[in-house]
């Protein structure tokens, strides 16, 4: 496992489409951001061969972080798929952006993969964020390694870095979390830090040199091996107590030599299983080397124990009516079954899809149905169609090499479906099927947005519906209160991300504007008005004259009209018309803008003319009627609350309940959760909540997360109102 010779398979190390499942591995990275995924991905790139030594393709662009946006920003903001090839294998290396902000694109990585790769960095440790994804992925036991990078670092560790990751991941059993390699140092450097040079396996007891640019195998210093038999034996203590041979720990505590083939076939299987998680330490490759430190056996790691698409159960399948429907995994003959891990648009051939194929064979210029359901409420209409595929490819930083056809358990990029959405699902036309939607984060961020100029307006209903068609994690809402256009994001670098996307891919321009809630209005006590519209200009004139009472409902009540009008002062037929003018007249609102709630209006008394009353002159007057009450009473602003449930964890409870008290915030109650967390469940108005997820973010570092869901409406306090109803004159 990584202990085997290799040679360098120079343009063998260009994926193409695989030919069989057993000979894929589909691998996600997951780290936070600066833990160095992108570098490792492209040391693995250079190791395979699919690039040349100065780490480039052959455009002069990079595998990874190749969209502008992400040149500009300096870090990973999507979902990256680098192909390459070893031993046979085909490896779909998934880079995933480390930034929590984006964490969706993790999530679709984490679905379209078999098994993951967390990157922890050796200066900077286990983000909170990092040890969150773990637990996902023990959720649904898929198989994990650990790598560790910044070796070079000046305060780097790998032994401490060891001890870190058992204890943070190993959970109840720090001894499933074990190194398999040592790093070996170089002398000292004129900055008193030794470089790291070379590994040596724990299980052979070999040395690989890296010094000269490539790996070399020795036969270590005999001095050295007494230094390494410590981690030796609990290497392999570990791998006998989760080995299926249930013989293997009785002879290994009866003095009996364990044979080191028998050890590395247990130790695969145990990776591929998902109970035993090896770490390994990695480096990128000197400037002019030709493999990096760890980089062979990394992929020696992933070729020999991970599992193939084959072990991955499918996720959930469907008719599209919702009847269940039953496919062998990962078979190239069973119907298919695709589903959208992510949508891009690429400048010269258009929509992009990448896929993850459960099931089937698709061949280039297929015709498929496409089918999304259950995201209606983030912009997403539900839609069956049958689309004629384009061509299909596999990607290689800015290039798509074409492939003619993908196969059950690989992935590749599909061109030119018009409709297709990520998380969609590709089938059969004559066989419609659906796959059960991933788990998608909730955008609580608003970003409330307007046109800039008159083409931008033309251009921006087009470009705010592909940008959502790219990205479920953005929810895309037009407010009928506030009369806003508000995309929901995940946090301020995603809402930056999208905006950036607006101008430079869809050619619109906007302007951020403050975010409203929908307030509302009502009466804080009883009063009573008067609505005259008496006009005569030549000709028939206007004449309606009402009178009623308002008072205050408990809230939900909405708006009551009565009707108490005695001795026919108000005809009947007009009745309806004073009722309809009040109600226009509340959804305009009254003192401060905001619609009318929670009132009884009584019509009590009136007058009519039996030429000049008309249905608009008694709505007229029923508004009238209302605007006087309102400006003899106190009106009330009433504010939209939410319910919040926080979860995070117990270090920092005390903190964020503080904030929320801060918040206006009322504190319902707190219990026990799993891992050292708790729930925390509030009520706080929505006004107050408008910026936690970046907040609570700063508050946990990273490690907490929260919910949301509209109460109801309560009475804003004064201090408060008054500086709404100020802010809202000087608008």
């Amino acid at each position: 496992m990584g202990d085997k010779a290799h040679t360098h398979p120079g343009a063998a190390g260009r994926a193409q489409a695989a030919d069989h499942p057993t000979s894929v591995r589909n691998v996600v990275l997951v780290g936070h951001s600066g833990s160095g995924k992108t570098t490792l991905v492209e040391a693995l790139a250079l190791t395979t061969g699919a690039v040349n030594r100065a780490g480039r393709v052959e455009d002069g662009g990079t595998v990874s972080d190749y969209d502008d946006i992400e040149h500009r920003q300096q870090r990973s903001v999507q979902l990256s798929l680098v192909p390459l090839a070893w031993d046979g294998i085909k490896i779909n290396l998934l880079d995933t952006p480390g930034y929590a902000d984006f964490v969706g694109e993790l999530r679709a990585g984490l679905r379209a993969a078999d098994a993951a790769l967390f990157v922890v960095s050796a200066s900077d440790g286990v983000d909170g964020s990092t040890r969150m994804v773990w637990d996902e992925c023990a959720a649904v036991g898929m198989p994990r390694a650990i790598v560790v990078t910044h070796l070079e670092a000046a305060r780097a560790d790998f032994t401490e870095m060891t001890r870190v990751c058992a204890q943070t991941f190993g959970g109840d059993d720090p001894d499933a979390v074990l190194p398999l390699y040592l790093p070996l140092h170089g002398p000292e450097g004129p900055d008193g830090h030794a470089p790291v040079t070379g590994l040596i396996g724990l299980l052979t007891q070999k040395l690989f040199d890296y010094s000269s640019g490539e790996r070399g195998e020795h036969e270590p210093d005999p001095d050295r091996l007494p230094l390494i038999e410590a981690a030796r034996n609990r290497l392999i203590e570990g791998i006998i107590a989760e080995s299926e041979d249930e013989t293997l720990m009785d002879r290994y505590l009866g003095g009996e030599p364990c044979d080191v083939k028998t050890l590395i076939e247990d130790l695969e299987k145990a990776v591929a299983r998902g109970v035993f998680f090896p770490v390994l330490p990695a480096a990128p490759a000197a400037e002019g080397a030709r493999q990096g430190l760890g980089t062979v056996e990394l992929l020696g790691l992933i070729t020999g124990g991970f599992p193939t698409p084959l072990e991955h159960g499918t996720p959930r399948v469907t008719t599209v009516d919702g009847a269940p429907r039953e496919l062998n995994p990962c078979d190239p003959d069973a119907p298919l079954v695709a589903e959208v891990v992510k949508t891009s648009s690429d400048p010269y051939v258009g929509r992009l899809s990448l896929i993850r194929l459960f099931s089937g064979t698709l061949r280039a210029d297929q015709t498929v149905h496409v089918s999304g359901h259950g995201l209606a409420d983030r912009g997403h209409e539900d839609h069956d169609v049958d689309e004629r595929i384009g061509a299909l490819s596999t990607p290689f930083g800015k290039q798509q090499r074409p492939v003619s056809h993908v196969i059950a358990g690989d992935l590749a990029c599909v061109a030119k479906l018009g409709r297709a959405e990520t998380g969609d699902t590709l089938s059969a036309k004559d066989d419609p099927l659906l796959m059960e939607p991933w788990e998608m984060p909730d955008p609580l961020l608003p970003l409330a947005i307007q046109a800039h100029s008159k083409p931008d307006e033309d251009r921006l209903s087009q470009g705010l519906a592909r940008l959502v068609a790219e990205d479920p994690t953005m929810r895309l809402e037009h407010n009928q209160d506030t009369h806003q256009v508000v995309l929901w994001c995940l946090g301020e670098a995603h809402a930056d991300v999208a905006l950036e996307r607006l101008r430079s891919r869809y050619g619109v321009q906007v302007d951020v504007v403050a975010h409203r809630v929908p307030l509302r209005e009502t009466f804080g006590d009883r009063a009573s008005g008067r609505g005259r519209h008496v006009k005569q200009s030549g000709g028939h004139g206007q004449f309606a004259i009402c009178e009623i009472d308002v008072e205050p409902l408990p809230g939900g009540s909405g708006i009551e009209f009565v009707d108490k009008v005695v001795g026919g002062a108000v005809p009947r037929q007009f009745i309806p018309s004073v009722e309809k003018g009040v109600r226009a007249q509340a959804a305009k609102g009254l003192a401060a803008g905001h619609p009318l709630i929670d009132v009884r209006v009584t019509l009590r008394d009136g007058k009519a003319h039996s030429v000049d009353s008309s249905d608009a002159a008694f709505q007229t007057a029923g508004a009238l009627a209302l605007r006087e009450a309102a400006a003899d009473a106190r009106i009330n602003l009433l504010e939209p609350v939410a319910e919040v449930n926080v979860l995070v964890g117990d270090d920092y409870v005390g903190p964020v309940m503080s904030d929320l008290s801060g918040r206006r915030g009322r504190v319902l109650g707190t219990e026990q959760s799993a891992g050292g967390r708790t729930l925390i469940r509030a009520e706080v108005p929505e006004i107050e909540i408008g910026r936690y997820s970046v907040d609570l973010r700063s508050l946990s570092h990273g490690t907490a997360r929260f919910s949301r869901r509209y109460v109801r409406h309560e009475p804003m306090p004064a201090q408060v109102a008054e500086r709404v109803r100020e802010e809202a004159l000087s608008a």
